[in-house]
């Protein structure tokens, strides 16, 4: 596991001093949450490189995950070998390549022989694909991705979504994307999220689409059609992340400076403030996609271990809630 490291800079809010938490106390924080719970068993997509296969055998360890590897038996040998990992504890199931392993473990999950699917070593859309088109892990809902953000400058964790899956989603896209997220910030005990739907500005205007539709999703939250959290917006970054920042525009909001999560207008966008965040504010970027009759690990091969278990965390904690029908 990834050491814990403590930042030692300072930022200032609202005129107070606040001072960093230790690097990836969040996720730590839901780790121990997952302890004592009973391990998702996870299909483990193509683990054919040492970063995705030492991912799943580590989740195993900490009693996370219960790994199903699926993918070419010779290749995942040869990798075990490599890095003396002892597969005998797991279960393997061959495939003949990335593509086969996907929808072998998509027909796993579909015939609820696992409860979550994990990438591995192949590409998102590749992996995504053999999940869509099983018809019978799809919902009423959009599946949609939520990075779960862990940043020693923010005093919660940062949702950002959709940065992963939906590339220009449409205002019925957005209003799953948002109750997806509200969703998974209860199950991770936050029963009363503050939701920015961000675009560039704070008012309103036809010239930028992404404020017609921050402006439906509210008050498609005023009309119950989204539920459990408090939404607003338009907001811009700065306004949903400082109450300074907000005041200083004349904006009175619920959310302006305290938001939890935080919707981004298209995927560009999405990632562009993810990966930002981790490259240029030390933070750690984790998530699943949910929307799927099970909770999906989307893992990067550049993922720490502390980020991979963490997102192993999060899907055992999100699927225990639904378990618990909360």
């Amino acid at each position: 596991m990834d050491q814990v490291e403590t930042r030692t800079i300072t930022v200032q809010e609202s005129g107070a001093s606040v001072s960093p938490a230790e690097k990836g106390h969040q996720y730590q924080r839901m780790i121990q949450k997952a302890k004592g719970l009973p391990p998702l068993r996870t299909a483990v997509v193509h683990p054919v490189d040492n970063i995705s296969l030492c991912g799943a055998v580590e989740a195993a360890q900490a009693k996370l995950i219960v790994p199903v590897l699926v993918g070419p038996e010779a290749k995942i040998r040869a990798v075990a070998k490599q890095t003396e990992i002892d597969l005998s504890p797991y279960e393997l199931v061959s495939a003949e390549h990335s593509h086969d392993a996907a929808a072998i473990a998509a027909g796993l999950a579909r015939d609820r022989k696992v409860e979550a699917l994990m990438k591995g070593s192949l590409h998102t859309d590749e992996f995504m694909a053999a999940i869509l088109t099983e018809e019978k892990l799809r919902t009423e809902r959009r599946m949609s991705h939520i990075f779960v953000i862990d940043t020693p400058l923010y005093p919660r964790p940062l949702f950002v979504t959709d940065a992963a899956i939906n590339i220009s989603p449409t205002l019925s896209d957005k209003r799953d994307i948002v109750q997806n997220a509200i969703d998974l910030a209860h199950a991770l005990d936050n029963r009363s999220p503050r939701v920015a739907i961000l675009s560039a500005i704070e008012t309103v205007t036809e010239k930028i689409r992404s404020t017609i539709d921050a402006a439906a999703l509210c008050k498609m939250a005023d009309r119950g059609q989204i539920t459990g959290a408090i939404v607003d917006g338009p907001l811009a970054f700065d306004n949903a992340v400082s109450e300074e920042a907000a005041r200083a525009k004349g904006i009175v909001s619920p959310v302006a400076g305290r938001a939890d999560i935080f919707v981004v207008p298209d995927l560009e966008a999405g990632n562009m403030l993810a990966k930002q965040l981790e490259y240029l504010a030390g933070a750690d970027v984790a998530g699943i996609v949910l929307g799927a009759r099970v909770p999906i690990i989307l893992t990067s091969r550049a993922d720490k271990s502390l980020v991979r278990l963490g997102s192993c965390a999060i899907a055992l904690l999100w699927a225990r809630y639904q378990t618990r029908g909360a």
